[in-house]
């Protein structure tokens, strides 16, 4: 019997827009809540854009307001009893309280956060501190992988060995790949990762197009979804269940699927 653990605290993190940070944290975070059975929860202090929670208003308008997605809502509702995880808007300053405050008030296996992309602000660095995890996504483009890399330079050299932070590991993820590429110079990127003494998660993303399918009123396939999780016919070469399974065993939670 899988006994509940203290819930953890991970944001996927970077300091680089357009690097799929928020995109990962919704298809993670859907996958567990629905798919896996894990009680999730995402705080968007990610100011002034908020991202996810405007997703999920978007999400719920369509759902309510639309048969085929009220369908699949109650459909869903029913076969899993239970609802769709909340998105709580935020800022960094209150993040935290508002993580401690909801699992408080309930039983939660994964808070995911989604923090704005830099880390000269003093109430970013303390909600990076309070975190178990940060996953930080890369891409193969010099400009963005530097940035990425100096920012994990200052997580694990600043706040980590502080010794006032809760963080137990920090990963690099490849997003963005074009099957294409995946070749030298990522092996030329990998050996400067190594040489860092950073870790880097063995799975990685496609580059594809289907990352940003949400729902619509053409009612394909829905990917990035607050409410559901990826479709399972877009799911299959898009490593999202490879990315999640290997978040689970890194973290040592059991894989219920």
């Amino acid at each position: 019997m899988y006994k509940r653990q203290e819930p953890i605290y991970l944001a996927f993190s970077t300091q680089k827009g357009g690097a799929g940070k928020t995109t990962l944290t919704v298809l993670v975070a859907s996958y567990l809540h629905y798919v896996k059975g894990y009680d999730v929860a995402v705080i968007d202090c990610d100011y002034p854009q908020h991202s996810i929670a405007e997703m999920r208003e978007r999400d719920l308008k369509q759902a309510l307001g639309d048969d085929h997605y009220k369908r699949m809502a109650y459909e869903q509702f029913t076969r899993l009893n239970k609802k769709g995880y909340p998105v709580i808007e935020s800022s960094t300053e209150k993040a935290i309280d508002d993580a401690d405050r909801i699992t408080g008030q309930a039983d939660f296996d994964f808070v995911f956060f989604d923090l704005p992309g830099t880390v000269n602000n003093p109430s970013v660095i303390k909600a990076l501190s309070n975190m178990d995890y940060i996953i930080a996504p890369i891409s193969a483009d010099r400009v963005v992988l530097e940035s990425t890399l100096r920012y994990m330079v200052v997580i694990n050299d600043v706040i980590k060995k502080t010794g006032v932070s809760t963080i137990k590991g920090t990963y690099l993820v490849w997003n963005m790949v074009d099957g294409r590429e995946k070749s030298e110079l990522y092996e030329v990127y990998e050996q400067v990762i190594a040489d860092l003494g950073f870790d880097l998660l063995k799975t990685f993303l496609p580059d594809s197009k289907r990352f940003r399918r949400e729902q619509s009123a053409l009612h394909k396939p829905v990917f990035r979804s607050t409410l559901f999780p990826a479709d399972r016919s877009l799911i299959k070469g898009s490593n999202i269940e490879e990315l999640t399974d290997e978040i689970l065993s890194l973290l040592k939670r059991p894989n219920n699927g």
